[in-house]
């Protein structure tokens, strides 16, 4: 019992700890980012991108339905028996149990940030004017899937997670909204990442082990496979100081020339065309 009380009492404070570490770097984004609408950036595409996505508030055909998809997530009771790979535990998992309410509440990409990874897709296709390759890490609940694969069904949406019970919901919900261009396995993405990650690709979406040495590996083994033109989009850079960490090494990488740093997302692009640049953007 004793062990038991040190133990929660050290789960708190590491909570507690987490908070004012987001806190104090959300604060410092926010004082030091460019509240930009495309200004100061060179390349028209990268331009393109800043000013008519990230900065786009039309709200598209399938926001709705994927959003009135998302309330009934964050209302479910139902408790799932799950294994989590994401926090840089065992290679079998760690089982734990969670309700699909919560998962949904403080798990799942933010709308903002998943119609923006929309609003990317749909301006990728119409520039390369073909069905796009996208890689995503880490499913979950399959809200910010489904976002990607409602651009246009000629594109390839391939999505790896670890837990078959949250499969199942994600599942679920694209059933729902009638999408049929997701391709899904399940597995420890440390091995499933290098079975069904082989094409060469459009947009890599990284939201799996939110680790230093995990995010590294994925994105080492992501950036020669990426097209020309390919961004890889990484979740939760500011999650912890490794995932800190992380994210200045790898936008310092010789291989990435411009990164945009949005707060809850970096943008990694690797066309060679473009002046090494990193840019702090306020949403």
């Amino acid at each position: 019992m004793h062990m038991c009380k040190i133990f929660c009492n050290f789960a708190r404070q590491m909570t507690k700890s987490g908070a004012i570490y987001r806190a104090w770097t959300y604060l410092r984004h926010r004082l030091t980012a460019w509240n930009t609408t495309g200004e100061g950036i060179h390349s028209p595409y990268l331009f393109a991108i800043v000013r008519f996505i990230l900065r786009d508030e039309n709200s598209y055909y399938c926001f709705a339905d994927i959003e009135r998809r998302r309330e009934q997530l964050k209302a479910c009771s139902d408790e799932l028996e799950m294994l989590d790979f994401g926090s840089g535990g065992s290679k079998e998992g760690l089982s734990v149990r969670r309700k699909v309410s919560d998962i949904a509440k403080h798990h799942l990409e933010s709308p903002q940030i998943a119609q923006a990874l929309f609003r990317l897709v749909r301006f990728m296709g119409e520039n390369e004017k073909r069905p796009l390759q996208i890689l995503e890490l880490g499913t979950s609940l399959g809200v910010t899937t489904a976002y990607m694969a409602s651009v246009d069904s000629r594109n390839r949406v391939v999505t790896l997670e670890g837990s078959e019970a949250v499969l199942k919901i994600a599942q679920a919900n694209w059933r729902t909204l009638r999408l049929e261009n997701i391709e899904w396995h399940r597995g420890n993405i440390d091995d499933t990442l290098y079975i069904y990650a082989r094409e060469r690709l459009d947009l890599a979406y990284v939201d799996a082990n939110h680790t230093y040495e995990a995010t590294k590996r994925y994105v080492d083994y992501l950036l020669p496979r990426m097209n020309e033109k390919g961004v890889i989009a990484i979740d939760d850079i500011y999650h912890s100081p490794e995932m800190e960490q992380a994210w200045r090494e790898l936008k310092d990488d010789p291989r990435v020339t411009t990164s945009m740093d949005l707060y809850h997302v970096g943008l990694l692009f690797v066309d060679p065309h473009y002046l090494k640049r990193h840019y702090r953007i306020r949403l």
